[in-house]
């Protein structure tokens, strides 16, 4: 076994199959095949049963995901501690994040952390719930994750670090019920269509709480495609609540972005595993956290986190 034949039970296990992870991989499907039946007769298991064209993980496939996410990880800890004698002059950082915090803060910590580091590539994992985050930090799939929960933030067998909040407003098309600057109370969203997203998410546990309080909503589209819901808002088929950093971009395509009140948000945080970090990723962490408590000099960027 080496970790060659790790990195490729893992590919098709994140690609969904043997197809796909030989064409992420830039190998030929039999290269690919060859290369995990070898792994098997050394583990001495199937690790997939192999139906048509798909790969269905076995038990012991199962089993296997979190030890040779652990190897690869720690001879990639290794290589990068190796490089970074010299500086951080090549590398990547792995960040699982959310569709809202990819908008912000993510954007920003990418800027910050890409001018500091030019020559480190950073690769954004998409979860949808702060669970999904977790987990991916928590099973090796990404060292770093942006997570936004309205409760305690996550421990365990990870590590946060708090950065900011962000609170929930409402989108509505231009022509929408209420008036341009607005304070929207809970109530008032009483007989009002809505977008929302999948379950999980912050936003859904929002608006779902609206309800159990006893606010009479009307869901018209749930939706796991978070990048559908400005343009459903736009075209007059419902109204939103998103967190605040959709606030931009949502004003400059012509949505009304207003306040809700009682004023409710989310706590954001980067969270990692609790073992060794790569040399990127710990300089992506520094750069983050670091930004919380620098004084701002006048005429320098100062947007927030």
């Amino acid at each position: 076994m080496d970790v060659r034949q790790l990195e490729y039970f893992l590919a098709v296990v994140d690609h969904g199959g043997f197809n796909r992870a030989a064409t992420a991989l830039h190998l030929s499907q039999p290269s690919l095949s060859q290369s995990v039946r070898a792994l098997e007769r050394d583990l001495g298991s199937d690790l997939f049963h192999r139906i048509g064209r798909r790969a269905v993980l076995t038990e012991a496939g199962t089993a296997l995901i979190e030890p040779a996410r652990n190897a690869v990880r720690s001879l990639q800890l290794a290589r990068a501690g190796v490089e970074s004698v010299h500086g951080l002059r090549s590398g990547r950082v792995d960040v699982a994040s959310s569709p809202s915090q990819a908008i912000e803060p993510l954007t920003g910590l990418i800027h910050r952390f890409t001018r500091a580091h030019p020559a480190v590539s950073v690769v954004v994992q998409a979860a949808f719930t702060p669970r999904d985050v977790t987990d991916m930090v928590r099973t090796g799939v990404s060292e770093l994750g942006l997570v936004a929960t309205p409760g305690p933030l996550p421990e365990g067998e990870v590590r946060s670090y708090p950065l900011t909040e962000q609170r929930f407003v409402l989108l509505t098309p231009p022509d929408g019920p209420f008036p341009p600057g607005s304070v929207v109370r809970h109530e008032q969203l009483a007989g009002q269509r809505l977008i929302v997203g999948q379950r999980g998410s912050g936003m859904r546990a929002y608006v779902d709480g609206l309800r159990a309080a006893g606010v009479d909503l009307t869901f018209a589209v749930e939706t796991e495609h978070r990048i559908a819901i400005l343009p459903l808002v736009l075209s007059g088929v419902g109204m939103a609540v998103v967190a605040d950093a959709w606030r931009g971009f949502a004003e400059q395509a012509g949505a009304r972005v207003l306040d809700i009140e009682p004023a409710t948000g989310l706590r954001i945080a980067l969270v990692s595993r609790r073992t060794a970090l790569t040399p990127a990723a710990r300089a992506f962490l520094e750069c983050a956290t670091a930004r919380r408590t620098e004084p701002t000099a006048p005429g320098t960027d100062s947007e927030p986190l």
